[in-house]
């Protein structure tokens, strides 16, 4: 059997080396439901298991389990520390696998926090300021083809009992059947400190009519739902692949949480030199008829206050784009990008990267956050962050994402989000507050950001 050869020849390799290595083994399979393998291994691996599936289905990544957990609470290096880390283990690992496809071989998934200097709320303390997760199983579905991963740290005095192990693992979720329960019943919906972000949000107005120098603030806020029951993550899962799938889709376990959410937003992908970033900044409600929507697209279009914010934007992701890159492609003018539930001003933007040995995280790094979610300079926005929201949001507009033992990989903005906490969920929204801004304007922005979540949820609509 090819994979006990292999695993032979990494503990072979773990005993001379006299240390832990990685073994990682990657098969191509016949096509498995994403959600059924997801959910199958609730009862092994609750708390360890991930999901990713990109706006136009192309690539879809499950992972069970935890071989290795990447986790931090250094600060501004917790970037580099996970490249590091990461580096560090496939560096000495040995990795069968056959295909040239992205997002095969061992992965790791997971993000950051949006701002470590934040004030820290318990909720969010198991994802420390950096989180990932490197899977024990893993399913991949790339344009349609199937491949399977197992990744196993195989130990000087190992034998092939552990593979044999995961081997059953493997077969017993294949084989299982995804049944969707019924969702939790709320309890109660409450939105957090209405008034108090709202007069937040004009303190910051006049602090930006004051400031020439201040361009942009983001203003978040979030809202708690409590249920009869635990809350079900999978059956949260389930609803956001039917209600928002033009979005990517998103989960990350860890200990008894679970964050998830539908983001529009792509921060950065690589894939070999290619780079893709994207400027999504400006936004108003969708339309009840064809007639009306495509006027508010229009109205979107045309209003100054939402394409000056979509400039920041475009300006900050485009001077971080080149700094890496040649080659740089930018669209002049923004088009309309439709969700269910609301339209944006967006801009791609992609480039070659000029030096293949840079990881991904560097540009992580260098991006986030975005004018689109910090503001307009961005250490003072932060400031005033810390200052005025009074929260921790904690992957909350975070990068969310995942990256390869080649260098391949993509994140997101994780925004359309929340926290699910056992019977409790937290909801976050925000807002690009700038000197023209009416509060009680932003708040009811954030009323229909709130909505893919709290529908997923099974909660009314704002």
């Amino acid at each position: 059997m090819n994979i006990e050869n292999e695993c032979n020849i990494a503990l072979t390799k773990a005993k001379k080396k006299n240390k832990s290595i990685l073994f990682s083994y990657t098969e191509q399979l016949n096509n498995i439901d994403p959600l059924s393998f997801y959910s199958s291994a609730k009862t092994l691996f609750q708390g360890e298991r991930f999901f990713w599936k990109v706006p136009n289905d192309e690539m879809i990544i499950v992972g069970l389990g935890s071989t290795q957990t990447f986790k931090t609470e250094v600060e501004e290096d917790r970037f580099d520390y996970i490249d590091k880390e990461w580096n560090q283990l496939i560096q000495d690992a040995h990795i069968y696998n056959p295909f040239d496809v992205q997002g095969t071989g061992p992965v790791i998934f997971g993000g950051f926090s949006f701002d470590p200097l934040s004030m820290k709320e318990s909720e969010w303390a198991p994802f420390n300021n950096a989180l990932f997760h490197l899977p024990k199983l893993m399913l991949v579905i790339n344009k349609q083809e199937v491949f399977f991963t197992i990744n196993i740290l195989c130990n000087s005095d190992d034998h092939l009992g552990i593979l044999n192990h995961h081997l059953k693992i493997q077969r017993e979720i294949l084989e299982t059947k995804f049944s969707k329960g019924k969702n939790s019943n709320i309890k109660q919906e409450h939105e957090m400190n209405r008034q108090e972000w709202v007069d937040s949000v004009a303190e910051v107005v006049d602090l930006l009519k004051k400031d020439s120098q201040l361009n942009k603030v983001v203003m978040a806020r979030k809202m708690n739902i409590e249920f009869n029951d635990k809350i079900a993550a999978e059956n949260v899962l389930e609803n956001l692949w039917e209600e928002q799938h033009e979005s990517y889709i998103f989960s990350l376990e860890t200990v008894d949480r679970c964050f998830t959410g539908a983001s529009p937003e792509r921060l950065i992908k690589k894939n070999g030199d290619a780079i893709l970033s994207a400027c999504l900044a400006g936004s108003i409600k969708r339309g009840n008829t064809i007639s009306e929507d495509e006027s508010l697209g229009e109205t979107l279009f045309n209003d100054v206050k939402n394409r000056h914010e979509h400039q920041l934007v475009v300006s900050m992701i485009a001077e971080v784009i080149r700094k890496y890159c040649r080659n740089v492609n930018i669209p002049e003018i923004p088009t309309i990008m439709k969700m269910r539930d609301i339209q944006h001003l967006f801009t791609p933007v992609n480039g070659t990267i000029k030096d293949d040995q840079i990881s991904i995280f560097p540009l992580v790094k260098d991006l986030h956050p975005t004018p689109a979610m910090g503001g307009v300079p961005t250490n003072e926005a932060l400031q005033i962050i810390r200052d005025k929201e009074k929260m921790d949001r904690g992957f909350y507009a975070s990068p969310i994402g995942w990256v390869d033992y080649r260098g391949n990989g993509e994140f997101a903005v994780a925004i359309r989000s929340g926290l699910i906490k056992e019977n409790e969920a937290f909801l976050y929204a925000g807002c690009g507050v700038v000197s023209d801004s009416i509060p009680e304007d932003e708040y009811f922005e954030t009323k229909i950001k709130f909505r893919p979540m709290l529908r997923a949820l099974g909660g009314k609509k704002l």
